[in-house]
C-alpha cells in the first residue's frame, strides 16, 4: 500500500507540473455541467503515463492494475482518473482475466463522473480489452439497465468500434439486432449524454447497415429526440438527412 501511495504522489506531481489554469479553462468549455479538472490535455496525460511506465518498466501487469485501482480510489481530478485508465492500456489486451469486465462496470458506476471519462475508458481501455476477447463484446448489454447514467452511456460507446472490426486475419461483426435492442432500451432515457450515445451508436451502425438504421429511425422517430436523430444521420448524404429530419 505504501508503494502505491508513492506511485500516486509521483503521478499527481507530474500532472501538477504539466498542468496550467489556461488548459483547465479551455477544457471546461466542453462540460456545461461542470468538471473538476487540473488543466492537462490528452497529450499531457499520455506523456505522464509513458514517463511513469518508462521509469517503472519492471512493474508487472498485475501490479499495474493494483496501482490503477489505488489511483482511482484516491483520484480528485478528471485527469487523474484518465491517467489511472491509461496505466493498464498497454497490458489490457493480452493480460488479465475475463473478470476484468466486471471491474470496468464498477469503475463506470463509481468513478466516472463526466462523458470524457466514459469515452476514454471505452474507446481506449475497453476497446483493447475486447480486441483480445471478442467473446465478451456482447456481454455488456445489461449495462443499459444500470442506475448510473454513465454506465448506460458506456453500453453504447463501448460498441461503436465493433460494428465491423478487423481482428487479426478475421473480421468481427457486431450483431445489428443487439444495437437496435440497446437503442430500444435507452430511447426514453432522460440523460442527454445517454441520448447522444444512442445517436453515436446508430451513426456507427449506419456505415454498415444504413438501410436498417433508416428503417429504425422511420419507425421510432416519434420517440426519438431530435438531437439523437441528428447524431445518427451525420454520415448519411444530404438528401437522406433532410428526409429523416422532416419526419417530425
Amino acid at each position: 500500500m505504501q508503494e502505491c501511495s508513492t506511485y500516486l504522489n509521483r503521478l499527481k506531481d507530474d500532472l501538477k507540473t504539466i498542468s496550467t489554469p489556461e488548459k483547465a479553462a479551455s477544457a471546461r468549455r466542453y462540460f456545461p455541467d461542470g468538471i473538476h479538472c487540473i488543466g492537462a490535455t490528452a497529450g499531457d496525460i499520455r506523456l505522464v503515463v509513458n514517463n511513469f511506465q518508462l521509469d517503472n518498466a519492471d512493474i508487472s501487469a498485475d501490479e499495474m492494475l493494483a496501482i490503477t485501482e489505488y489511483v482511482l480510489a484516491q483520484a480528485e481530478y478528471s485527469e487523474e482518473f484518465m491517467v489511472a485508465f491509461g496505466l493498464i492500456n498497454k497490458f489490457v489486451k493480452n493480460h488479465y482475466g475475463d473478470e476484468l469486465l466486471q471491474r470496468f462496470e464498477y469503475w463506470l458506476e463509481n468513478y466516472a463522473n463526466n462523458w470524457a471519462l466514459v469515452d476514454d475508458l471505452c474507446i481506449k481501455t475497453i476497446y483493447q480489452f475486447f480486441l483480445g476477447r471478442p467473446h465478451l463484446i456482447e456481454n455488456i448489454q445489461h449495462w443499459a439497465h444500470s442506475d448510473v447514467s454513465w454506465c448506460r452511456r458506456a453500453s453504447n460507446v463501448a460498441w461503436v468500434k465493433f460494428i465491423k472490426r478487423k481482428m487479426g486475419k478475421a473480421t468481427y461483426y457486431l450483431d445489428s439486432r443487439l444495437v437496435f435492442e440497446n437503442c430500444d432500451l435507452l430511447l426514453a432515457d432522460s440523460d442527454p449524454y445517454v441520448q447522444k450515445s444512442v445517436g453515436w451508436l446508430l451513426k456507427a451502425t449506419s456505415l454498415q447497415h444504413k438501410a436498417e438504421v433508416v428503417a429504425y429511425i422511420e419507425a421510432n422517430h416519434q420517440s426519438m429526440q431530435r438531437s439523437t436523430i441528428r447524431y445518427a444521420i451525420e454520415k448519411m448524404n444530404n438528401v437522406e438527412r433532410k428526409s429523416l429530419l422532416a419526419l417530425g
